[in-house]
């Protein structure tokens, strides 16, 4: 592939995270410290994704190909329930920006708000996965085609209203320990924004809970998590979502952010003793009680505001 510009990652340094760093310097110098953290972050994601899918190690290598490609990525994780939208235009906007600063011009310039797509704020259909029996049901079926990583994925993201990051993140071992002492168990690893490491986030365990982290915990062995050790979390998050595409259509499943809703939507009626808007249509709860399950199911998925439960149980009016 030829390059752009006569030096590696133009001239801003060898490695391509280490080069984005200094051309965010660069554009918003010392002064902004949260700006220039924020960016960082973002473009060292873009830089291992590079490296790690494309083989791709010098920012004079990536096109508008490349970006496309990217944006796929990120509106496959939205689609899933993995990322906000919003944080999935970020992480493009600072592509954006560290490009067209390394550059010096904005050739390769992706729409954000036109790749990621927008999504609703309020749920309006009844997520496919509130049938337990068949998620167990897909779940026996990847069990048998020998995914029994991705079986124990699917079971802990339904049981706990889990995204799909955090539950192949989860140390079932350890989990399986703290919900027996506890009854609940304390969400950490795989956080969106690394909430995990300074924000508790308890979720009790039911007995079909017990029994999915039980068999969990069998399936990780001596490793960490339900992540197999040789692989990186993108291939693994790949390979997962092609074993669940191809497994989901006979039960009638959709996409794995629907295991997440479905749990809501059950917590929600053992929260109010009634049908979550979503599925009755309405709110039916007195508003009090309606406003107090929506703070605790938001705290449970790991979002800081109960508005956005609306987005898994429906509308509050």
């Amino acid at each position: 592939m030829s390059k752009v510009g006569g030096r590696r990652n133009f001239g801003y340094g060898k490695q391509m995270a280490w080069a984005g760093k200094q051309a965010i310097r660069d554009k918003f110098g010392d002064g902004h410290y949260g700006t220039v953290a924020g960016h960082t972050q973002r473009w060292t994601a873009f830089a291992d994704w590079c490296r790690s899918e494309l083989d791709i190690r010098d920012a004079r290598d990536v096109d508008r190909e490349v970006l496309e490609a990217y944006g796929q990525y990120l509106r496959a994780r939205v689609d899933n329930g993995e990322l906000s939208v919003v944080y999935a235009q970020n992480r493009l906007s600072t592509v954006n920006v560290v490009l067209e600063r390394m550059r010096g011009d904005r050739q390769v310039r992706i729409a954000p708000a036109a790749t990621v797509g927008q999504r609703t704020a309020i749920r309006t259909e009844p997520p496919a996965g509130l049938d337990r029996n068949k998620v167990h049901e897909c779940a026996r079926s990847l069990w048998v085609n020998q995914r029994e990583n991705v079986a124990c994925v699917v079971l802990i993201a339904r049981e706990f209203g889990l995204r799909v990051r955090e539950a192949s993140m989860l140390d079932a071992k350890q989990a399986l320990r703290q919900s027996q002492a506890k009854g609940a168990i304390n969400i950490t690893a795989g956080t969106k924004g690394g909430r995990g490491h300074h924000v508790d986030r308890w979720v009790p365990v039911s007995e079909t809970a017990a029994h999915c982290l039980a068999r969990a915990a069998q399936v990780q062995g001596d490793a960490r998590n339900l992540i197999p050790p040789d692989l990186s979390w993108d291939r693994w998050y790949q390979r997962m979502q092609r074993a669940w595409t191809k497994a989901r259509g006979p039960y009638g499943l959709g996409k794995t952010h629907d295991l997440r809703a479905a749990y809501a939507c059950e917590r929600y009626e053992q929260l109010t003793g009634s049908a979550a808007p979503v599925i009755a249509g309405r709110r039916i709860a007195d508003s009090d009680i309606d406003h107090y399950a929506r703070e605790v199911i938001a705290q449970e998925l790991g979002h800081a505001r109960p508005e956005v439960a609306a987005s898994y149980i429906g509308g509050a009016r």
